[in-house]
């Protein structure tokens, strides 16, 4: 009876933390298109910084003033060693991820943004030398088609937000494997890894940020009509965008990185739906279809990697492992 009740609880923890990171996620997406698009302030750098330095400030006050979590003592040869380099992609990420944004529709994005199960495996295979059942290759197939249909049929296609889109994709693929191994190697929960994270980020991306955009902004304010109102937006946003932050490493914690990526490919649907309400982007028949496609086919995948991970593990041949689904497991330190 007691184990019934603590699987319940940690379904019904594992839902709540996905329903969250929804919420957070295109509420985040829409309004950082609001900002590029309405608000005229086409500086994604900037944007991804004052997310960063929301961040920073969000995680110091709700551990060292509240006290709501303990401070997890990390040695500074492990910032550098494991927190920095998660950081760096991530602020690589998020970078890429609004650039895209900048140039491209949110529902095009979005679409891309599902090729994230393919550049998953592509890395592991090429980097990490894994091996998948050829049943994985296969689910692949309608998530490259969709996405090719989608891009050949999209009106608003832009090559660079393309390019970013797509690169944020293998971002988003190394980006939850570091921070799944720092999460479960190290014990880490989601605040105290926003707490040391967003320093780093911030620090990557300050000077470039200035260097690249810091006249523009100041152009911005001078020529803006309604400054004051827009930096409550900008800032706004920046305050969600911690409590994004926080939530993808709740979900990381609470279920697992595979999880993570299967509930991103679900919430497609829900953002390409809001942001056409909102911004009313011209989406063709064609384009539709093969957003559709691409959806079945991240579905299609997940449920491969279900039935596969059921499967007894065992070794291929000449002794190398054989990597069933995407097996995260392997990558915990």
């Amino acid at each position: 009876m007691e184990e019934s009740v603590i699987f319940q609880w940690s379904v019904f923890r594992s839902l709540l933390a996905i329903l969250q990171w929804w919420g957070f996620n295109v509420t985040v997406i829409i309004m950082n298109k609001w900002i590029f698009q309405k608000l005229d302030f086409k500086f994604p750098l900037s944007v991804s910084c004052i997310h960063f330095i929301c961040s920073s400030i969000g995680a110091y006050v709700v551990i060292k003033v509240l006290k709501l979590k303990p401070l997890i003592v990390v040695e500074p040869e492990d910032r550098w060693r494991r927190i920095f380099p998660m950081s760096f992609v991530f602020c690589i990420n998020i970078v890429l991820g609004n650039v895209s944004l900048r140039f491209i529709p949110v529902s095009f994005m979005q679409t891309i943004k599902s090729f994230t199960p393919a550049t998953t495996v592509v890395l592991q295979w090429l980097v990490w030398r894994k091996y998948f059942d050829w049943r994985i290759w296969a689910s692949l197939v309608p998530i490259v088609g969709g996405i090719l249909l989608t891009s050949v049929t999209e009106l608003s296609f832009n090559m660079f937000g393309f390019c970013a889109a797509l690169f944020g994709c293998l971002a988003t693929s190394t980006k939850t494997i570091l921070a799944e191994s720092l999460l479960h190697g190290y014990k880490f929960d989601s605040i105290n890894t926003v707490y040391y994270m967003a320093p780093f980020a911030t620090m990557i991306l300050g000077l470039p940020a200035i260097l690249v955009e810091g006249g523009g902004v100041i152009n911005w304010f001078y020529t803006h009509d309604s400054v004051g109102s827009a930096l409550i937006i900008i800032f706004s946003s920046g305050v969600l965008a911690f409590c994004l932050n926080f939530s993808i490493f709740y979900v990381i914690h609470s279920t697992t990185a595979v999880t993570f990526n299967v509930a991103g490919n679900l919430k497609v649907a829900f953002a390409v739906l809001v942001s056409w309400l909102i911004f009313r982007n011209p989406i063709s028949a064609m384009n539709a279809v093969g957003c559709a496609i691409t959806l079945v086919g991240c579905t299609f995948y997940g449920y491969v990697r279900h039935l596969l991970s059921q499967q007894p593990p065992h070794q291929e041949l000449l002794g190398r492992p054989r990597l069933q689904g995407i097996g995260w497991n392997y990558f915990r330190l």
